[in-house]
């Protein structure tokens, strides 16, 4: 298949990109680079710098005519929590407003599959533990508000006007895979973090909450690997239907604490890591876990990478490959 990957010189775009061409697919990536990066384009696929709401229909072909590509994966998106909540308009107009001219394109030019990187964050705060995806939606900021707006979006697309389309809502994806990982300028994900202070780039990780009703009173996440992050994405782009938006959860379905996370740096890295304990951020929850039995059962997924010290070494070595610069300048 001739695919277009929005984001693809990002984190998981980039390793997504890199294992859609492992499988012989043609890869075109389209990146604004406002967080990515140019050099974590893989080889062999082509790049396209520019913003998603004015260059998507430009790249996807004449309006009306024969579909220049097969499908979209779509991973351009602002996706940072805190910031969401500072200045919501750069969500709405970045994630929507920009997420909306796509779908638009991708009608005009009868390009007929869409894979979409949702997120947990839709669901908010949950009831219970796993998370399925019959869970409510009540999103706490506006980040995941902007992700369920578009999964809403989609799934109208798709039943007016015969999208086969699929949204797969993350968990705490983690680790790396033939050298792509995380290189962001602003890092808010714990096993980088964790990792950043074994390199002497941070003094000390804050720990937020230590008396949370959890096994060592610390918060819970549900880690996924980002190679089986990718496969589910290749499955979704076989397995979709016209006119159906088909909503999954992926995550290892297994917990680990942020002590357990900061244990399993230690041991990897072989040198002490400082944590600080701090007072609970306001609306974090005190468990975090995916049920992606849906997944499995629909889409023929399971995660293979579900071990911590594996996620863990997988991002470690990466890290060290950057020479220690784990947020390098960007291109």
């Amino acid at each position: 298949m001739r695919l277009l990957v929005t984001g693809g010189a990002g984190y998981v775009g980039s390793v997504c990109s890199t294992v859609l061409l492992e499988h012989g697919h043609d890869v075109v990536v389209l990146d604004d680079l406002s967080t990515g990066n140019a050099d974590a384009v893989p080889e062999g696929a082509e790049f396209v710098e520019g913003d998603i709401a004015t260059t998507a229909a430009e790249v996807l072909g004449v309006e009306g005519g024969t579909p220049r590509f097969d499908g979209v994966l779509h991973f351009g998106a602002q996706s940072l929590v805190g910031e969401s909540v500072e200045s919501p308009e750069k969500y709405w107009q970045g994630n929507v407003v920009a997420t909306l001219a796509l779908l638009e394109a991708m009608r005009l030019t009868k390009t007929p599959r869409l894979v979409f990187s949702s997120t947990a964050a839709t669901y908010g705060e949950p009831d219970q533990v796993p998370i399925t995806e019959d869970s409510p939606t009540r999103p706490t900021n506006p980040y995941g508000a902007s992700k369920l707006a578009i999964d809403h979006a989609i799934s109208s697309y798709a039943h007016a006007h015969r999208l086969a389309a699929t949204s797969l809502r993350y968990f705490n994806v983690a680790g790396a895979y033939r050298g792509a990982g995380e290189n962001r300028v602003v890092e808010t994900h714990l096993i980088p973090l964790v990792l950043q202070v074994a390199l002497g780039q941070r003094e000390q990780i804050s720990v937020f909450g230590t008396d949370w009703p959890t096994k060592d009173g610390t918060p819970i996440r549900d880690y996924i690997h980002v190679k089986d992050l990718a496969d589910a994405h290749l499955l979704a782009l076989t397995k979709s239907e016209p006119g159906t938006h088909r909503i999954y959860n992926l995550g290892s379905g297994e917990g680990f604490s942020v002590r357990e996370v900061i244990s399993a740096c230690e041991r990897i890295t072989g040198l002490p890591i400082k944590s600080v304990d701090a007072p609970r951020r306001p609306g974090d929850p005190a468990v975090l876990i995916a049920s992606s039995r849906r997944a499995m059962d629909e889409l023929g997924w399971s995660p293979r990478h579900t071990d911590l010290d594996e996620i863990v070494a997988d991002a470690w070595e990466y890290m060290r490959g950057l020479g220690g610069r784990a947020h390098a300048a960007q291109r």
